[in-house]
């Protein structure tokens, strides 16, 4: 598993993170608090309060790849 950081400002960031976890076959939980939503689900996404940082779980060994598509949503 791995953990990181995220931040959301806008529509179109939620837009492009669930874009790209969707490309990605293992499990993608964000967490906030209580809260833990599907990462691939733009429901759940838009469902979190996007003026605090959400933490991003991936679970998968050998996701070097979605972290790569993710920088431009690192806090």
């Amino acid at each position: 598993m791995r953990t990181i950081d995220i931040v959301l400002h806008s529509a179109a960031h939620i837009s492009t993170l669930v874009n790209i976890t969707n490309r990605y076959p293992f499990i993608i939980q964000l967490r906030q608090g209580r809260y833990v939503v599907d990462g691939k689900s733009i429901l759940g996404v838009c469902s979190l309060e996007h003026s605090k940082p959400i933490i991003l779980e991936a679970y998968s060994d050998h996701c070097d790849a979605l972290m790569d598509d993710l920088q431009p949503l690192l806090y």
